[in-house]
């Protein structure tokens, strides 16, 4: 049976689900995609590969979904189709159109692996992994939103309920609309079990009060890094507890980690997250952390 397991956040990296975006992004429509103008397909392949290679340095084993130009430029963002659990994956149901075809793929690789599939969400359910965070292995928190729906967040907690774990929901903003997508995880990154990097102003407020409830250290992101970024600035990916991969350009978010205790990796995204609005915690689906 292959290892696999990850009810958090920032436990040591031991294995990891990406697929390239060589094939993935070759012919990608930037308008259908709604990928910026900085979109470079050469670019964001090269910029991935250097990616792929800081996390390897990590530790971690990558697993690789098979790289075929099946046209889901979209599913290089391997955070989002799948979430990992401790009995297995959860195979999830994605709000993007566009991005239909990304969970199969997933399941598919999973079954490959030998990793035990736990449950589905359904349609109408919709829950993207952009929209959840384990604030501990009992605890998963899931934003509602433009991409995760009430409908998808029941059948979740219907899944994981007989489990000992808690499911809650809490509603996220619209901000700057459908198309941009604010995922949960756009507004906060955990670092440590009890560190995380957030943009306070869009936290649900009743999640806020959860954190420091639970004596959760939040680090401020820079409110203008993260507003030039679309948020791209708070989206870093740990490695381990403390240890961090963060894209290149926001110098004072790193600071502010750094200044809280994290040593923090960085590496050019421009053409990649920057252009495709998702980071290096969406570049990857943790298989195990322990």
């Amino acid at each position: 049976m292959s290892a696999f397991g990850s009810q958090s956040m920032a436990a040591p990296l031991r294995r990891v689900l990406m697929r390239s975006a060589a094939n993935a992004m070759r012919d990608a429509d930037r308008a259908a995609w709604h990928y910026g103008p900085g979109f470079d397909p050469g670019k964001a392949a090269s910029q991935h590969a250097a990616f792929a290679q800081l996390v390897a340095a990590s530790g971690a084993v990558i697993e690789w979904i098979d790289d075929n130009a099946d046209g889901l430029s979209d599913s290089v963002f391997t955070h989002d189709p799948s979430l990992m659990t401790d009995r297995g994956a959860l195979i999830l149901s994605m709000g993007k159109p566009l991005r239909a075809g990304e969970p199969s793929l997933h399941e598919e690789t999973y079954t490959r692996l030998g990793i035990p599939i736990l449950g589905r969400v359904e349609a109408p359910g919709q829950v993207e992994g952009g929209d959840c965070v384990w604030l501990d292995a009992r605890t998963l928190v899931i934003g509602r939103g433009v991409r995760s729906n009430q409908e998808g967040i029941q059948q979740l907690s219907n899944l994981l309920t007989p489990l000992g774990i808690s499911v809650y929901g809490f509603d996220l903003p619209l901000w700057q609309g459908e198309e941009a997508c604010l995922h949960l995880m756009s507004v906060i990154s955990p670092l440590a079990d009890d560190l995380a990097l957030v943009h306070s102003p869009l936290l649900p407020a009743p999640f806020y009060q959860m954190l420091k409830a639970r004596n959760i250290r939040l680090v401020e992101g820079d409110a203008e890094e993260f507003a030039a970024s679309n948020g791209l600035s708070l989206n870093v990916l740990p490695t381990s507890p403390f240890k961090v991969i963060a894209v290149a350009g926001f110098p004072k978010t790193k600071a502010a980690m750094e200044a809280a205790g994290c040593t923090v990796e960085i590496f050019e995204a421009d053409a990649l997250c920057i252009a495709c609005e998702g980071g290096p915690t969406c570049l990857t689906r943790p298989i195990l952390r322990q």
